[in-house]
Formats: C-alpha cells, sequence, structure tokens
C-alpha cells in the first residue's frame, strides 16, 4: 500500500537523509539506493526494511550530503592540468572560447578518484536509529491511511447490507406475480374446470424454488458481516478480505440471475457498484 517516511541522522561531518515511498503492489518490491559506503550493509538493510513493509513497489533513497572539509574522494591534480592545457591548447587552434574548461576537465576519467570510507560501529549504529525512525513514520502514514479506507469499506459494506434487507418487500411481491402469470399460462392450454389443483401447485412450488433467494440472501448477509469482523483483526488481511469480496460477489451475482423482477435487479446493480468500489480499494491494504 501506499506510504512515505523519512529520517535524519547527524554523524560527524556528514549527514545521512532516509527516505522511504512505497506504491501499491501485491508483492514487495524493494528498490534501494543506496552509497557506496554502504553496499556491503544493503542484505542487512533489505531484511529490516522487508519486516515492516511486507507488500508494495518501495522505493529506499539513502544519501550522504558531507559537511566538512574533507571529502570521500580525492583529485588527481596532474592529470587535471594536463586534460586542462590539453583542452586550452585545442581551444586555441579552434579560436573557440576556454571558459568553461576546469570544468570539463574535471569531469575526464580518473580525474576525481573515490576514497574507501568504512562506517564505524558507531555510525552504523546511527544510521540504523534513523532506518527505525523512517520506518515508523512510513508505518504510522500507512496506518493513517488505513483508518479511512476501513471506515470506507465499512460503509460500503453496510450499504450492501441495506439494500438487500430493502429486496425483501420487492420479492413478496414477486413471488405473488410469478404465481399469477403461470396459472394464466396454464389457463390459456387447459380448462379452468379440468385443471388439478395438486399438480398445479407442485409446480408453482418448483418455480419457486428454483428462483428463491433465500439461501443467496443469508449468504450473503454473512459473508458482509464476516467482512467487516476481519477488518477489526490485528494482523495483516488484505488477501482474506479479498477473498471474501469475491464471495460477497458471487452471492450478488447468484441473486441478480435468479431475482426475475426489475426492482430487485436495480438493488444487485447498486449492490455491484458498492462492491467494485470496495474492490478498487482492497490492493491498498496489507
Amino acid at each position: 500500500m501506499t506510504g512515505y517516511g523519512k529520517a535524519v541522522a547527524q554523524l560527524q561531518g556528514k549527514t545521512i537523509s532516509i527516505e522511504i515511498k512505497s506504491l501499491n503492489s501485491k508483492q514487495l518490491d524493494l528498490n534501494l539506493r543506496l552509497p557506496t559506503t554502504l553496499r556491503d550493509r544493503e542484505s542487512e538493510l533489505r531484511s529490516t526494511i522487508a519486516k515492516t513493509l511486507e507488500r508494495g513497489k518501495a522505493d529506499i533513497i539513502l544519501t550522504i550530503d558531507y559537511s566538512g572539509s574533507e571529502l570521500p574522494s580525492s583529485i588527481n591534480r596532474d592529470l587535471a592540468i594536463s586534460y586542462y592545457r590539453e583542452l586550452l591548447s585545442i581551444a586555441g587552434e579552434l579560436g573557440a572560447s576556454g571558459s568553461d574548461l576546469l570544468a570539463i576537465a574535471m569531469k575526464m576519467p580518473d580525474v576525481t578518484r573515490a576514497v574507501r570510507e568504512d562506517t564505524g560501529a558507531d555510525e552504523w549504529e546511527k544510521i540504523q536509529l534513523a532506518l527505525g525512525e523512517a520506518l515508523q513514520h512510513f508505518d504510522l502514514f500507512r496506518l493513517q491511511e488505513g483508518e479511512l479506507l476501513k471506515s470506507d469499506f465499512s460503509m460500503r459494506v453496510q450499504n450492501i447490507i441495506r439494500l438487500l434487507n430493502e429486496v425483501e418487500p420487492f420479492e413478496l411481491s414477486r413471488n405473488t406475480a410469478l404465481r399469477e402469470k403461470l396459472r394464466q399460462s396454464v389457463a390459456e392450454f387447459i380448462d379452468n374446470n379440468s385443471l388439478d389443483s395438486n399438480r398445479f401447485e407442485q409446480e408453482i412450488i418448483y418455480y419457486l424454488e428454483k428462483l428463491d433467494i433465500t439461501e443467496e440472501k443469508i449468504r450473503l448477509k454473512k459473508h458482509c458481516d464476516y467482512f467487516l469482523e476481519t477488518m477489526e483483526e490485528d494482523t495483516s488481511n488484505g488477501r482474506k478480505l479479498s477473498f471474501v469480496s469475491q464471495e460477497i460477489g458471487r452471492e450478488i451475482n447468484t441473486l441478480g440471475s435468479k431475482a426475475n423482477d426489475a426492482s430487485i435487479q436495480k438493488l444487485v446493480v447498486q449492490m455491484k457498484d458498492e462492491l467494485e468500489k470496495i474492490k478498487e480499494q482492497l490492493a491498498n491494504i496489507l
């Protein structure tokens, strides 16, 4: 799910900044950008970060800003001067301006050389503390977003339950209309005086059972209740909620296919709309 966290560690002569950003993803995808001096710590950093993130496409950027007089690189003065003189000579022959030649010379190969800088135990401890702080900020960001999503999910599931309760009045009128329709259809082919009442009632019961939506209503209500209960659990249940939402969808679809009533179909469409909005956001939670 989406999240953001940042922390800064003040060390001797330098400042280390740690920034964590994540987007939605079904799996954990870490993009860790480190300075050269911390490459040997990458595995440990990844392990620490993965425990908190769990899921998401995350960018973790760790940068070092040097504030002291000593920088982790040295300049090959002789080579820089040689490059500069060669460039100056070429510029003179061509009659070109030589104002930027020093800047160009400084970018030539091997002019600057990295100096190996070891991270001491004290520095590494401060970096770990800063990483922990960034992860705490990141986690807090996601918790705040999660509360908003939880509120939205609760509202939409309650809307589905409310729409389900509105089905009952239409269901009663639907059964009455169905019974009358069947009676008229039979009357077109059989003389009313010779109609077998028992056989007719059996046929009515068969068709009513075939179109009965009682079980679907019960299961749909149970799935909605289970969705709400799962959201209250302390563990990460994003995938579980996704599975429950699929079951909710199945019951709504079956309800619609068996409804055989325009008013109930309208309610089913509204239920589907609420469920789709839930599914759109399910990728945002752990």
